[in-house]
């Protein structure tokens, strides 16, 4: 069944109980406010902002959306986008676009004004909402977008190109329009993560989504009485398809604006929250903070918090063990997926399984695994190989690129572009992606290796490494390190550290900067590749 009739459902059950609260605790920063936010500051000298949304509510907003898009002709099958911050308006909008049988079309909130172009005509959408963080990106294109014949603007002072979405939807019947929809229909268009060039446009139908919520709860057994903490973007697969577990369950959840350590653990105390998903360095300033005293646990009520579970990227097994020190009661899941398998759960750890940590996990819920050679087939058990995948939540295709398509998915099985190994009992090891391998001197360096040796290292918050060219070997590894806060440390310490690994697995090159890592918390090393891959490296700090 499409997955708006979860939420009708949960609007006749739950109708008076709240579903969702919005949490700013930072309300001194105009850039993280949303519009209902700042008639409030004046009135809230504490700096702090919740709001509150039962299910009927949320039924409500969506079905008056829905009436309202259809009202300006959007029909089943075209593209609406949605370009908002997290706020407690965007999962309303998502459900009321997908109730016309029209598409969903999430935006990165990062994006530029000429990404955003790009999106929208890959897309083909027909009409955009926005809010009023994207005001000048969305005036500088908007007559260069002629397809998208809708524009509504989520905020006050509205831009005149615009028309007002509150004040329209406020007219327009809550009612649930008549659209029949089957699981078969398509219903989003993700954008991958664009590190090496524009985004693909990747298609999902009502199966795909309706797969997430059977697998996030398989996973996690979400409860009628839990309450789920996110807050990485929604407009990404991850933080969303977790929530699809609280949507299954009638379960609350908190949307956090923010992702300072003390903000986190003052939510979860004061919002009881048992649930918990992370990305590894808000994992890490979390930690960080309490070794260096800025926080103290005996401050917050967190005895309710009973998982924690961490996805997106790599997850070094150092940082669970640090994890475990602190919070020794913690059920603990790693979760593995990508957007174009609907986001995380194709493999999981499983919170039975933290005796592996280091692995991704074995096979999700209704999910097939196997690694492959470059000619598609299986390889050895202990052999590295390219990890591909199978199930209910695969994309339909990238809409307006069936090359793309036809090298993703070969034979029902989509190859996710990441390297992999398995041991002998079947649990499945990330060795990096496909193209991230470096080859120095005819062998292979698998970075994400080096990098969990290096992270070991007490004086060290995160390392990214990276191949430069190299005349004689072709490329060598370089590993870029970002300390501690009030640490110090040389190259001549690090290559000390690192005389433990094979010669041929050290990096031949250190350097102290920032890694940069986007909003669902991936290293971007394409930027890393273009800031320090030249042919003449810039001085190379040794200390800081």
């Amino acid at each position: 069944m499409p997955i708006m009739e979860i939420l009708s459902q949960n609007a006749k059950m739950y109708g008076q109980e709240t579903c969702l609260t919005e949490i700013n605790l930072d309300l001194q920063d105009s850039h993280n406010v949303t519009w209902r936010e700042y008639e409030l500051i004046e009135n809230n000298p504490a700096g702090e902002y919740r709001r509150d949304m039962t299910w009927r509510v949320f039924e409500e907003k969506a079905n008056r959306l829905a009436n309202l898009l259809l009202k300006r002709g959007i029909k089943k099958g075209d593209k609406v986008a949605i370009l908002l911050m997290n706020c407690l308006e965007w999962l309303p909008i998502y459900f009321g676009i997908l109730k016309t049988g029209a598409i969903a079309v999430p935006l990165n909130f990062r994006y530029t004004a000429e990404e955003i172009k790009y999106c929208l005509g890959l897309s083909e959408t027909m009409a955009l909402i926005f809010g009023p963080e994207f005001i000048g990106r969305v005036e500088m294109i908007y007559d260069q977008i002629p397809k998208v014949k809708t524009l509504l603007f989520a905020g006050e002072n509205r831009p005149s190109f615009s028309e007002n979405y509150d004040r329209l939807t406020a007219n327009c019947s809550s009612k649930a329009p008549e659209i029949t929809l089957t699981d078969e229909d398509d219903a989003v268009v993700y954008f991958s993560s664009g590190t090496t060039g524009f985004p693909k446009a990747i298609l999902h139908t009502h199966q795909s989504l309706m797969s997430a919520c059977y697998t996030e709860h398989n996973h996690h057994g979400q409860k009628r009485e839990d309450n789920f903490l996110c807050i990485p973007p929604l407009y990404h697969t991850g933080a969303k398809m977790h929530w699809f577990g609280s949507l299954l369950s009638g379960s609350k959840a908190v949307l956090l604006r923010g992702v300072k350590p003390k903000w986190i653990l003052k939510t979860v105390s004061e919002e009881k929250i048992t649930i918990v998903w992370l990305l590894v360095p808000w994992a890490q300033d979390i930690l960080d903070a309490i070794e260096s005293g800025d926080v103290k646990l005996e401050d917050y009520d967190l005895a309710q918090w009973k998982l924690m579970h961490i996805g997106a990227q790599p997850v070094p097994p150092s940082l669970i063990r640090r994890w475990k020190k602190y919070f020794p009661d913690h059920l603990y899941d790693t979760n593995y997926g990508l957007t174009e398998s609907i986001g995380p759960g194709c493999v999981h750890l499983g919170t039975e399984n933290i005796h592996k940590v280091g692995a991704i996990g074995i096979p999700g819920h209704n999910w097939e695994v196997k690694i492959t050679d470059e000619n598609g087939c299986s390889v050895n058990q202990g052999q590295v190989g390219e990890l591909v995948v199978k199930g209910p939540g695969m994309m339909k295709c990238y809409y307006n690129d069936p090359e793309a398509t036809a090298a993703a998915i070969k034979d029902s099985w989509l190859f996710t572009g990441d390297m992999a190994r398995m041991d002998e009992e079947g649990f499945i090891y990330l060795v990096d992606r496909k193209k991230d391998v470096i080859i120095s001197g005819g062998e292979n360096l698998y970075p994400v290796q080096i990098e969990d040796f290096i992270r070991e290292h007490n004086a060290i918050k995160d390392v990214a490494v990276i191949g430069l060219p190299d005349e004689r070997l072709g490329e060598i590894a370089a590993a870029i390190i970002e300390l501690k806060p009030g640490y110090k440390c040389t190259e001549e310490e690090i290559k000390s550290f690192c005389a433990p690994m094979p010669r041929y697995k050290r990096p031949r090159k250190i350097i102290f900067d920032e890694v940069p890592r986007n909003p669902t918390g991936k290293i971007e090393k394409p930027r890393l590749r273009d800031k320090y891959g030249g042919s003449s490296l810039v001085a190379i700090q040794t200390e800081r």
